[in-house]
């Protein structure tokens, strides 16, 4: 038997990258899957490509959407089993350059959206009386500060203590809180952080990306595939005695 026979899992920014990467391994096990993603257009597009997927509108951002979004799964499955926060974004500058409109969009949706889109889903789980799995999208930049990323390293940060607050509050209820931190990922959104870099550190546009990836002890970038091994796991019953850990899974740029 496929190890997510029959559950039904929402994941956040789903109609690209890695929120895709998890909805193609979901499905693959057996879930039926909602590519939650503001961009309906991809969303639809992606979910068209996945066998028990579908689209659903859900702005991260805005309470309404979000609790729009967690009821629009929970009719048309019938529950929610599983909720990955993936949706976020990221910005560079130097402290003396941060922006209050930038760090206000960072922490609205890698913090904001992630808090309360599990809240939602918690209310929905506890209602079902079964318990459940949340799994946030932290990051190896949660773990520590870099100079040019101190509003996104904030968020991150902000993740993981969540995760622990979330997962030790939430477990009464039977439902496993956990995060999983990435290092450096390779994929689309990589050409916007290579050319603030190359902005702020003066280089040549590629070079960061190829430097971090010589950087990483596995010897190359990450692929979003090699996530989707983790997140089936936090998703399984093989997981119930996990409660609010962050794992690295980054090709061993941090330890912890």
């Amino acid at each position: 038997m496929r190890r997510l026979e029959g559950k039904s899992a929402l994941i956040t920014g789903a109609a690209r990258g890695i929120g895709a990467a998890f909805a193609r391994a979901y499905a693959a096990e057996g879930a039926t899957v909602a590519i939650g993603d503001i961009d309906m257009a991809r969303a639809e597009a992606t979910a068209a490509e996945i066998a028990g997927a579908y689209a659903v509108r859900l702005d991260v951002t805005d309470q309404a959407s979000i609790e729009a979004g967690v009821a629009a799964v929970a009719e048309r499955a019938g529950r929610l089993d599983i909720l990955i926060n993936n949706a976020a974004v990221f910005d560079a500058a130097p402290i003396v350059e941060i922006t209050r409109e930038s760090y206000e969009r960072l922490f609205a949706i890698n913090v904001a959206g992630t808090l309360f889109t599990l809240q939602a889903a918690a209310r929905q789980l506890i209602a079902q009386g079964e318990g459940g799995k949340i799994i946030n999208m932290a990051s190896q930049a949660g773990r520590r500060g870099e100079a040019l990323v101190a509003v996104y390293c904030a968020t991150k940060a902000a993740v993981i203590s969540i995760t622990q607050s979330a997962g030790l509050d939430l477990i009464k209820h039977g439902i496993n809180v956990n995060a999983i931190a990435p290092g450096v990922v390779e994929g689309e959104h990589w050409e916007g952080v290579d050319a603030l870099f190359a902005k702020h550190e003066n280089r040549p546009r590629g070079e960061k990306k190829r430097l971090v990836g010589e950087a990483v002890p596995y010897g190359r970038m990450g692929r979003a595939e090699d996530l989707t091994g983790i997140a089936i796991f936090l998703a399984t019953s093989e997981a119930d005695y996990i409660v609010a850990q962050t794992y690295n899974v980054d090709g061993g740029n941090w330890m912890s």
